[in-house]
């Protein structure tokens, strides 16, 4: 790679996402991870669970919608539907709708890190009954928040995201709407607060963008780049680069990144060195991937959950078609990786942690930081093993379902039930358990 601006863009790039944990996938076929050794004689299994629970839940496959923020939002009910027919009703036009969820989803995603297996929320008005937790609780929080006007600078219109109220809001304010106290502890408080803080800095910043400010002024930048007749066409690419360099700011930096890679002083989000890869490539001779760049993986899952759930939007109310989803990959987090190593594709080696990351005594299930080695492993594994799984899954039914279908109906909610029916007695969590630090997982 030429130069440093070109390195930069390349560990931005979706295909670098795949290409760079191929490299990864591929010494796990040798048996030269550090951390995990590889059954892919396993994959059967897996594929085997997800297709018994997508009959169950889909009868119709044609029926089996993408995995988007928009399904946490309708957990047990739907709530934007109705929300886009009060809009209707109050003659809010498709644009603003649009720009309006945009400004929701976006907003709702950043909020969307671990929250742990104690942590959760009752509905603003729900009975007894709406209590909701992990992902599901933090979308119907933020939400509510948006509903309440939490994150917009005009009293008589709420339901929208400003980039200066955003920078006002403490973390004291976000436990508060997020019903945060010593006996309902959210992990990574801090960190999403903080995130709230940086997306206002990056709203105003980039003005290319966001216009004047908020999510929803995407939709300019976007307009410029339609193709196509009737039926208008927007390039993946130019959502990946608004969700990519428009939010650049907002990623920790340097001192502060936990142990995310930065080249010259820029931050470049969610990218990580895989140790067992940088000792691979140092010994390697030539090839583009030496020196400082030896090693690196690029992840930007938080990055790419924003990306699934925005394409939503954009088709269901502007009519608009998302092209080029296929260099999109799946979400290297611990629902889609805890799959992998329930069913044993994957296997912590034995030894390879020490007791300090077993907190728990007696039990087996390890706590890391996201910065840890074998954490890098693992997701670069989840990336390549969930196009693994879709092929097979795509062969089992006879069907050419997308991978974001199967991130939905398969993958994602088969590492959560499995998680629900092997260890429902302590809050059904992973089997790796991740400091999360409200910015990763």
């Amino acid at each position: 790679m030429a130069n440093q601006n070109d390195r930069i863009k390349t560990l931005r790039s979706l295909p670098t996402i795949r290409e760079r944990c191929s490299a990864v996938h591929a010494l796990a076929t040798q048996d030269k991870l550090q951390y995990f050794t590889y059954h892919p004689e396993k994959e059967a299994d897996v594929v085997a669970y997800c297709v018994k629970i997508m009959k169950r839940d889909y009868p119709d496959f044609n029926k089996i919608p993408a995995h988007s923020r928009w399904r946490h939002f309708d957990t047990r009910r739907e709530r934007i539907t109705p929300l886009l027919a009060q809009w209707d009703n109050a003659g809010v036009s498709k644009r603003e709708q649009c720009a309006r969820l945009l400004d929701l989803f976006l907003v709702s995603v950043l909020l969307d890190a671990g929250a742990g297996n104690t942590w959760s929320y009752k509905e603003n008005g729900g009975d007894e009954q709406d209590v909701y937790a992990r992902s599901e609780g933090l979308a119907i929080a933020s939400l509510d928040m948006f509903r309440a006007g939490v994150f917009s600078n005009n009293k008589d219109d709420p339901c929208r995201v400003d980039a200066s109220k955003l920078r006002s809001l403490t973390p004291e304010t976000v436990g508060e709407h997020l019903q945060v106290s010593s006996t309902n502890p959210l992990a990574g408080l801090e960190g999403r607060a903080s995130l709230l803080a940086s997306l206002g800095n990056a709203l105003s910043q980039n003005q290319d963008y966001f216009g004047s400010g908020r999510p929803g002024g995407m939709l300019d930048f976007l307009e410029n780049h339609l193709t196509g007749g009737e039926t208008k066409s927007v390039p993946i690419i130019a959502l990946w680069e608004v969700v990519i360099l428009g939010l650049a700011p907002i990623w920790p930096a340097d001192a502060n990144s936990g142990g995310r890679a930065s080249l010259g002083g820029v931050s470049l989000g969610d990218v990580w060195r895989c140790e067992s890869l940088a000792e691979s490539e140092k010994s390697a001779t030539g090839g583009a991937w030496g020196g400082e760049l030896a090693g690196l993986v690029p992840f930007h899952k938080l990055s790419q959950w924003l990306t699934y759930s925005l394409v939503e939007p954009l088709e269901v109310l502007m009519g608009w078609r998302v092209s080029g989803m296929g260099d999109m990959t799946g979400l290297p987090e611990y629902r889609n990786g805890g799959l992998l190593v329930d069913f044993g594709v994957l296997s912590l080696r034995r030894g390879a942690l020490n007791d300090n990351y077993f907190p728990n005594k007696g039990s087996p299930i390890p706590l890391l930081p996201p910065s840890h080695p074998a954490i890098i492993e693992w997701r670069a594994m989840i990336v390549i093993e969930l196009d693994r799984v879709a092929a097979q899954i795509r062969t089992a039914v006879g069907t050419d379902l997308s991978l974001p279908q199967i991130l939905e109906a398969a993958t994602w909610k088969g590492g959560r039930q499995i998680a629900k029916e092997r260890r429902g007695d302590k809050g059904g969590g992973p089997p790796i358990e991740i400091e999360s630090d409200g910015t990763v997982f």
